[in-house]
């Protein structure tokens, strides 16, 4: 039986009770601030960081290890069909660009391309196939806005030391008709000139050229108008403001290049889907099939989608010294590049960009996954 004081006494206790699991809601300025304090706290937590962390390392590795093969890209896709000294085979290239410049010659433009990487991270949340589309275009897009500049100082690295003319097959004959007139008027005062003069002839022909120099004392950078601090990322950066209108020359071709990321997703995204069908069904999804489900992904995306990246480059080096190609536009350059080298001209470099696929995805994959590892261990 319940005396009244025991039932006061329960009634109290429940009381409390509901006080505690029901506490009043804090103001509507607290409840923001604390949303606010918790989004960063999910943001800043362990796992997500690990993601970041190993995701830019991923980045930094996979373009590290196919750097001599993404500059004879760029090299390629901009060396004009008519210029002497072409880089032709991509064997041939790398061992030319080695005698040429060395181990740097291989990585010339490589840091400020590792600075260009968007570190990602994995959500729970599995997406339909019209947002993930959506989604990946625009944050395609809004990377490449936000790491233009980056990408266009990178190309002009890369090129800024290589051995090829940026010239038009007119401006080669009038540098080819003032060379030999120069020829002439020297034969004529050859009885005069000493031999102290030879160097000078020959650092002569590399300017006209714009080949890399026989005498050894003589750079290409320099004989191509580059000194030594603008073959640096701020170098080159403050260059193209200073010579090319500020600010708006660092972002040459960006209108191109944000044309090309929403196919290149779509299609990287419906090969990926198609192929992970065939080459991953269920109960064979191993690393290797993944790595080459990836790999065919990326290699039929990039293809298709490959003149996108030739007109971007050959806009961004169209205001570079050594060149008298100018375009207005991007219709502009495809039907100068098409009217000049037919439609394989939009297919220049697409060799040594097919063979750094495979290695690009796998060294991505494995830093990637040796990283995470590193910081979660299980």
């Amino acid at each position: 039986m319940t005396t009244g004081t025991d039932a006061a006494s329960t009634s109290e206790l429940q009381s409390k009770a509901t006080s505690t699991s029901n506490p009043p809601s804090p103001p509507p300025e607290e409840a923001v601030q604390q949303l606010k304090e918790n989004a960063m706290s999910s943001f800043l937590s362990p796992e997500i960081m690990s993601f970041f962390i190993a995701g830019g390392c991923a980045g930094a590795a996979s373009r590290t290890v196919v750097s001599p093969l993404e500059r004879l890209k760029i090299i390629q896709q901009v060396q004009p069909r008519t210029s002497d000294g072409q880089y032709k085979g991509v064997w041939r290239s790398l061992v030319r660009m080695w005698k040429e410049e060395g181990f740097k010659g291989f990585m010339r433009g490589n840091g400020i391309n590792c600075l260009r990487i968007v570190p990602y991270r994995h959500g729970s949340k599995e997406l339909d196939t019209p947002k993930r589309l959506a989604s990946g275009a625009l944050a395609g897009i809004t990377s490449v806005c936000s790491t233009y500049p980056l990408d266009l100082v990178r190309s002009r690295l890369s090129i800024a030391t290589a051995s090829i003319a940026l010239a038009s097959p007119t401006a080669s004959s009038s540098s080819s008709s003032t060379l030999t007139t120069a020829s002439s008027a020297t034969l004529l005062n050859a009885s005069s000139a000493s031999t102290s003069s030879i160097p000078k002839h020959a650092a002569a022909v590399a300017a006209a050229f714009h080949t890399t120099s026989p005498t050894p004392n003589i750079s290409t950078a320099n004989v191509a108008g580059y000194t030594k601090a603008d073959l640096t990322i701020m170098g080159m950066t403050l260059k193209i403001m200073r010579e090319e209108g500020g600010v708006r020359g660092l972002y040459r071709g960006l209108v191109t290049t944000s044309a090309g990321v929403a196919p290149y997703v779509g299609i990287n995204f419906a090969a990926y889907e198609f192929l992970r069908g065939v080459i991953t069904p269920p109960g064979k999804s191993g690393i290797g099939r993944k790595l080459s489900c990836g790999a065919l992904a990326g290699t039929i995306s990039q293809t298709l989608t490959y003149p996108f990246d030739v007109l971007r480059r050959k806009m961004q080096v169209a205001g570079m010294k050594g060149g008298s190609i100018k375009y207005d536009g991007a219709l502009h350059a495809l039907r100068s590049i098409i009217k000049a080298e037919g439609v394989v001209g939009l297919y220049r470099g697409l060799w040594p960009n097919l063979l750094k696929v495979a290695p690009s995805i796998a060294t991505s994959f494995f830093t990637y996954e040796l990283v995470k590892d590193f910081l979660l261990p299980s």
